[in-house]
């Protein structure tokens, strides 16, 4: 008898600890943690410890600084140290992502607006062409403005300027992040940094974010400036979670859940994606693109079954390998931190964050899942 693949073993598992968890005393929704997080031991929301100190000892091995994985809400594993902040990388524009939502729905932004309208005229002309791209293009990176934007290695890739239509094309550049970093501040007359302190920050009650040490970046040639942030896994951590909650904390509709889906809805497929090196049939990971945010496009198992864990879910990315990723299957944020202000070339791999994520999984209990504690998960 042939042995049974292991993602069939996998699925099966998967299906025990969800059919366990929907067979209980359906819960209230989880309360999200207020001035701290409250840390629950992985069994009782149906996950191994054993497994997972195998990830922690694993993670020693390589550059990570920091990573929580929230279940329901509540802590179940944690690595290294939760309260640093550093650079966040790319994962700041997930971020101007979240803070868009309001104003958009309030009718303060105008996404149709173009940028030729909006004044965002860089040092070197629009062309014709580029003039007609909107603010929402810019914000799916699908402008079609290959202007610099002081990324060498985005900017080698950019195509010939003039090239391709407004909206036609995704090309993952910064001119587009960082003009829209822009766009905010004028459309809002809020620095960027201060709408993160009051809109997200103190209704989250981040725990570590330092208004002062948040600094833009002169990014030459362009006028655009980069809005980097520096935040700690564990307020990264809320971010995700306020994602998963639809914009919902403690009862506050702290942003639209239509905004928050309209985020997390694949606008660019992975098939799609350019640079070509984000969509290399070697890659572990199939992302395609939202706004601000990458979403999961496609099924993880091939064959006639369709059980995907990652069905529903979305990520914030940075360099370095950081990443807050979404799993609405599991009621799961998952964040992975790498401090590149103290090593800029520190990195974990692609293929490694794509095996933290698979371990995490794979810490699901197998066989007869233990009866999670709904006292520990309800409170």
């Amino acid at each position: 008898m042939k042995h049974m693949p292991r993602w069939v073993l996998f699925v099966a598992s998967l299906f025990c600890f969800v059919v366990s968890s929907f067979s209980q005393t359906p819960l209230q929704p989880p309360a999200n943690p207020a001035a701290t997080w409250q840390t629950i031991k992985p069994e009782d929301a149906g996950y191994s410890s054993a497994r997972l100190e195998a990830l922690h000892s694993w993670l020693q091995t390589g550059q990570t600084s920091a990573m929580i994985v929230v279940v329901h809400g509540k802590i179940i594993f944690q690595y290294g140290d939760l309260a640093h902040a550093s650079k966040i990388a790319s994962m700041r524009k997930s971020v101007l992502g979240m803070l868009y939502g309001s104003y958009v729905v309030s009718g303060k932004i105008d996404l149709s607006k173009t940028v030729k309208q909006l004044g965002l005229d860089d040092n070197e002309p629009f062309l014709p062409i580029e003039e007609h791209a909107t603010l929402e293009q810019l914000l799916a990176a699908r402008s079609g403005i290959y202007l610099p934007s002081g990324n060498k290695n985005l900017d080698q890739y950019a195509p010939r300027r003039g090239s391709q239509y407004p909206g036609t094309f995704f090309d993952y550049n910064n001119w587009d992040f960082n003009a829209a970093g822009t766009a905010f501040e004028k459309l809002t007359g809020k620095n960027i940094y201060d709408a993160v302190q009051t809109d997200l920050a103190q209704p989250l009650h981040m725990q570590d974010y330092d208004r002062a040490a948040q600094h833009s970046i002169p990014a030459p040639p362009s006028r655009h400036a980069e809005y980097a942030m520096s935040l700690s896994a564990r307020d990264l951590a809320r971010l995700g979670l306020l994602m998963l909650r639809l914009g919902n904390w403690d009862g506050k509709q702290i942003m639209s859940p239509d905004w928050i889906r309209y985020m997390t809805t694949p606008t660019t497929r992975f098939e799609q994606m350019y640079p070509t090196s984000l969509r290399e049939p070697g890659l572990p990971e199939r992302w395609g693109y939202g706004v601000l945010w990458w979403v999961w496009d496609a099924p993880v198992y091939p064959g006639p079954i369709y059980a995907s864990p990652f069905a529903g879910a979305y990520t914030a990315r940075g360099s370095g390998g950081q990443f807050v990723t979404v799993l609405p299957f599991f009621d799961m944020v998952v964040v992975h931190t790498v401090d590149i202000d103290k090593d800029p070339k520190a990195n974990v791999s692609v293929q490694n964050g794509d095996a933290i994520l698979n371990m995490v999984l794979a810490s699901v209990c197998e066989g007869p899942c233990p009866q999670p504690n709904l006292k520990a998960l309800a409170h």
